[in-house]
């Protein structure tokens, strides 16, 4: 059993003082004399006395208003569909207290969308936001005008060292790279080459895909980065995919094995799975439908989990508690990063 928790009403029996009394000295509001003042912290640091913040916060009338900026789910941005699920989750454990949530997506394909939302995002003037900071320029301008309004933020997905953010929960990105790295070196034969796949409309801007690249190519040794061939695919759309595979492959036969840096390795299967190829390995990001559907047929051979879901909840919920609990939370908060093959699957989905 807990030990009890120490009241105002049990300092101010022990205090020989009104409950009142206490209450000004520990909210410091009104004049108490300084021996009283005294006495009365010392008896509250002896019970080890702790105020009972959400009971502070259910009492409050302020409002807290959130605002959400994440790129809008559709089927070119599967892996977004899971974060509206967290959100709702914590904003379901706040229901109580006078909190409110307006969630605002952008086109991930589409910088100047960012930018447009980003406006939005301003104009709504809110207490605080959660944001993936995508589009490297955009997000830098939207979080300088953040900061410059005292609007706290919290980053999910990636994060920008130069922005004063709150706080980041997810993977340590160039640490998934580095362990994208291990996986692709276990299974590529030595004189088999090694294909790197960024599949984003603008590649130089787009921050995560760029830093989990980089840890991809730290984890190899020098001698061995020869074997790397880095190519950008600007746009998803299958006929145009299917035709920048076929050129790219056709100039690179000993490829042994294709890193895919984002969400969509299913699009690289999906063209395996037309042509016939088998003898090409295939590791990427996301436990999207598609993806654990050719993982499990084994065209996809590993797969990295990036708890979409828990990043947006905990993002919420520090936020939150920041505002409305003053609890200042941890500034980094990396998830495990899961690797996910054909036999543990199951768990994970």
């Amino acid at each position: 059993m807990s030990p009890k928790r120490a009241r105002i009403k049990d300092i101010a029996e022990s205090a020989g003082v009104s409950i009142g009394t206490v209450d000004r000295v520990l909210h410091k509001r009104g004049e108490v004399a300084e021996k009283t003042r005294e006495k009365i912290l010392r008896i509250a640091k002896d019970l080890e006395y702790s105020p009972n913040v959400i009971a502070r916060a259910l009492k409050s009338k302020k409002r807290v208003r959130l605002v959400s900026l994440l790129p809008e789910p559709a089927e070119e941005s599967a892996f977004w569909i899971k974060h509206p699920e967290g959100i709702s989750k914590a904003m379901k454990e706040l229901d109580p207290f006078p909190v409110y949530l307006e969630q605002v997506t952008f086109d991930m394909l589409d910088e100047r969308d960012f930018q447009s939302k980003s406006e939005k995002i301003m104009s709504l003037n809110p207490d605080g936001v959660i944001l993936a900071p995508l589009f490297k320029n955009e997000a830098v301008t939207l979080c300088d005008k953040l900061t410059r309004s005292h609007i706290p933020f919290v980053f999910i997905d990636g994060f920008l060292e130069e922005t004063s953010f709150l706080c980041y929960t997810g993977e340590d990105i160039y640490q998934s790279g580095r362990v994208a790295g291990q996986l692709v070196n276990m299974v590529t034969p030595s004189d088999k080459d090694i294909l790197i796949i960024n599949i984003a409309k603008n590649i130089s801007n787009v921050h995560h895909l760029n830093v989990r690249t980089q840890g991809f190519i730290s984890y190899f040794k020098e001698e061995e980065h020869e074997r790397l061939i880095s190519h950008a695919i600007y746009d998803p759309q299958p006929d145009f995919m299917n035709g920048e595979l076929k050129r790219v492959l056709s100039q690179h036969r000993n490829t042994g094995s294709i890193f895919v840096t984002g969400s969509k390795s299913y699009k690289i299967a999906d063209f395996f799975e037309d042509e016939g190829i088998n003898s090409v390995n295939i590791i990427g990001y996301d436990l999207l439908e598609n993806n654990v559907k050719y993982l499990k047929s084994g065209r996809i051979r590993f797969l990295i989990g990036q708890r979409p879901e828990e990043q947006a909840y905990k993002g919420v919920r520090k936020l939150f508690d920041y505002l409305s609990m003053d609890k200042t939370p941890e500034k980094m908060e990396y998830l495990p990063i899961d690797v996910v093959t054909s036999e543990n699957v199951q768990f994970f989905v």
